[in-house]
């Protein structure tokens, strides 16, 4: 996808050429980003998938994985309804809660075959 062509998905009408750059340096920042942010996640799920006992620890007082994704989904929704003020003070609680709803909702899913894999 072109500069001009991203341009024109994100709404932008005008043909400006310092708009148009704009548009494609954001556009490789962002699938830079992407692919950083990929990678530390992969990272973690990697750290996390040598046993069952690591991924326990990380998602702390909740018993399984999809105890673990409720309450990071309570936490979430309990988030956006508070104030401004509060919310801004709590972001580092809500990157944590969205690590560990991914975290939880991969280990929901292939957890049982990964640790019974490493069993055998």
């Amino acid at each position: 996808m072109d500069a001009a062509n991203f341009a024109r998905a994100c709404g932008y009408t005008g043909d400006s050429p310092a708009l148009l750059l704009a548009f494609e340096a954001i556009r490789r920042t962002g699938i830079a980003q992407a692919r950083l942010d990929h990678f530390r996640r992969k990272a973690v799920i990697d750290e996390l998938k040598q046993a069952e006992p690591l991924f326990l620890a990380m998602i702390g007082p909740a018993l399984s994985a999809h105890e673990a994704v409720e309450d990071a989904a309570r936490f979430i929704a309990g988030w956006r309804n508070m104030p401004r003020w509060r919310q801004e003070r709590r972001l580092a609680d809500l990157a944590r809660a969205k690590q560990q709803r991914l975290v939880a909702r991969f280990f929901r899913r292939f957890g049982h075959r990964l640790w019974a894999l490493e069993a055998a």
